[in-house]
């Protein structure tokens, strides 16, 4: 069980991820579309998995190794944005949200 400082935690990544991500579409990952879906902090907030969705690209493997190779960079951005609010920044573990693309398969199949 969370406690109430890793949701309060959990929730401002998510929501600085998504604009971070926003705001850089364009420039960092060839305008392809993200969202930050799911953010869950360990108990010592020192790390955090972020799972992402990515759309509106026809390579998501590219675009998510190119998260992850771009990780630092986040991590700098991020202790920019949040680097009052936390005393440290935690390290950064990017995962696929593929639950999207698993409803989408179960529904047609359920259709047939």
């Amino acid at each position: 069980m969370e406690s109430v400082r890793q949701q309060k935690v959990a929730k401002l990544l998510q929501k600085e991820f998504a604009e971070l991500f926003r705001a850089e579409a364009r420039t960092m990952f060839n305008g392809a579309f993200i969202t930050v879906t799911v953010v869950r902090v360990s108990p010592d907030l020192g790390v955090a998995k972020i799972y992402v969705s990515i759309m509106a690209t026809k390579d998501v493997k590219a675009v998510f190794a190119s998260i992850e190779a771009q990780q630092f960079l986040l991590r700098k951005k991020l202790g920019l944005i949040v680097g009052k609010q936390l005393r440290v920044v935690p390290e950064l573990q990017f995962f696929i949200d593929d639950s999207l693309d698993y409803a989408q398969k179960i529904d047609e199949l359920l259709k047939k």
